[in-house]
């Protein structure tokens, strides 16, 4: 391949859709550092691995020589991003908006490079707009046009109350790629409507309309529902090394494939292809292959050393290989009259609650140090430490503290 079909091999890796392809081909072959653009409203404070395929984009499209924007939306996020929601989404106060940006903007330079990485605040132009300028970006869409999208579409069928409000959302994204002289936008496969939008104001103001780049929505650990921390299926990004390692190792092995393909940045489509060969032929355990993915999360979001140590912590629990103690050391309070095992596999993140964790320990799938445990009614106290586990994968090492 020559070096155009090469970057567009790269960009289009992963990629659900690229409207207009040729677009960008053409910008591409310009030879100028394209502007690319990813907006993020700071609705909580950490990212996940799910918001880091839109970062892996941006980073590729960095090593190919262009710059990208990390667009935090402090207005955008106080409107409330009604993609997807069957109710009004409750818009963030300006403290919460501002304090989520600060951590978003500390955590993006695990991925991004930060010389090429351009943060904006959608309030810089939208803070100066008037209810009059406001009044004439609304007059540019119709309402018939904001309810050709499915989700207010579905909420309109089913009689479900839409704020005039969050018709602006699509709107105002759309208005930042003008603000922006964006050449490409990215977002997950559910934006395709707000970034359609930003087309069609950008052709409105006289700007040549960005191309398009949707990416799929990342399966969270549960194989099945988008990553997600109100399910509870994420990985943070600011985890400790030895959590993003156990939990990688918990995806069922037909996720992995998906991860690889979208979060790797050292397996290549080629080799990826050849590992699944090899799976399938038997020439490689599947565990194999997901502790590489493992390893090169830890060491992305860490570095080499953590993500050593945790894989040893890994193969010290669930393979009986190695020392535990290299396993981080998690403090419970405990009360003074302690607490007895299932409340402490509860306190201990390994159990939803204490009925789920007596169900596992009559399942014998609880130990204590690599024993089997049984009884529910075994109580600890200030000062005991040992390494908890349920089931083969889902491990921590505890030490009991006094409040």
């Amino acid at each position: 391949m020559n070096e155009l079909e090469q970057a567009l091999a790269t960009i289009a890796r992963g990629a659900d859709e690229i409207i207009k392809q040729e677009d960008l081909a053409e910008r591409l072959k310009s030879g100028r550092p394209l502007r690319i653009k990813a907006g993020f409203d700071p609705t909580a404070p950490d990212l996940h691995l799910g918001h880091t395929v839109l970062l892996n984009k941006m980073r590729q499209f960095q090593d190919l020589g262009h710059q990208v924007i990390f667009l935090i939306g402090d207005i955008t996020g106080k409107i409330g991003d009604p993609t997807g929601k069957n109710v009004t989404r409750k818009p963030l106060s300006r403290e919460d908006v501002l304090k989520n940006a600060e951590t978003y903007a500390s955590q993006v330079y695990k991925v991004l490079d930060r010389e090429r990485t351009e943060v904006r605040f959608n309030n810089e132009w939208f803070g100066k707009m008037s209810a009059a300028d406001m009044i004439k970006l609304a007059a540019q869409h119709t309402v018939a046009r904001m309810l050709e999208r499915d989700d207010f579409a579905k909420r309109y069928a089913a009689q479900q109350p839409i704020a005039i409000h969050e018709f602006l959302y699509p709107l105002v994204q759309g208005y930042d790629s003008v603000a922006l002289s964006a050449d490409v936008e990215l977002g997950g496969t559910d934006q395709k409507f707000n970034l359609l939008m930003g087309r069609a104001l950008q052709e409105h103001h006289g700007q040549p309309p960005q191309v398009v780049l949707t990416m799929p929505l990342l399966e969270g650990l549960d194989g099945v529902h988008k990553m997600s921390k109100s399910l509870g299926n994420y990985i943070g990004i600011d985890e400790p090394a030895i959590d993003i390692v156990t939990k990688t190792m918990k995806i069922d092995d037909a996720l992995m494939w998906r991860w690889f393909e979208l979060l790797s940045f050292e397996v290549s489509l080629d080799a990826l292809a050849r590992m699944k060969r090899e799976v399938e032929g038997g020439a490689l355990n599947p565990r194999d292959a997901k502790l590489r993915l493992a390893r090169e999360l830890a060491t992305r979001f860490h570095d080499a050393s953590a993500a050593e140590q945790a894989i040893a912590g890994w193969h010290a629990v669930v393979r009986g290989e190695g020392d535990t103690s290299v396993l981080p050391l998690a403090e419970i309070i405990v009360p003074a009259d302690g607490l007895r095992l299932p409340a402490l596999l509860t306190a201990a993140g390994l159990a939803a609650s204490n009925s789920e964790a007596n169900r596992k320990l009559k399942e014998r799938a609880v130990r204590i140090d690599g024993e089997v445990a049984e009884d529910a009614q075994r109580s600890f106290g200030e000062g005991f430490e040992g390494v908890l586990q349920i089931g083969k994968r889902n491990f921590a090492r505890v030490r009991l503290v006094a409040g």
